[in-house]
């Protein structure tokens, strides 16, 4: 089992998904990198636990489109 995520990390990804949702990609890196571009004043740790929620989202999106 993982971690359980705050409610912080979890309120800001679902506003950031829902503003932003072109910007993430399934790739870690990459969602930080677009995380840094939307809202630069963010604590690195945060940062890093907001990109690695969005792309376990967007992954599990992925994967119940590619099973319908």
């Amino acid at each position: 089992m993982g971690r359980i995520k705050g409610t912080l990390v979890k309120r800001s990804t679902k506003t950031l998904l829902t503003r932003y949702r072109d910007h993430f990609t399934a790739d870690f890196a990459a969602n930080k990198k677009a995380i840094d571009g939307i809202s630069p004043g963010i604590q690195k740790k945060i940062k890093n636990s907001i990109a690695g929620f969005i792309s376990r989202k967007v992954k599990r999106e992925l994967a119940t489109e590619k099973k319908k």
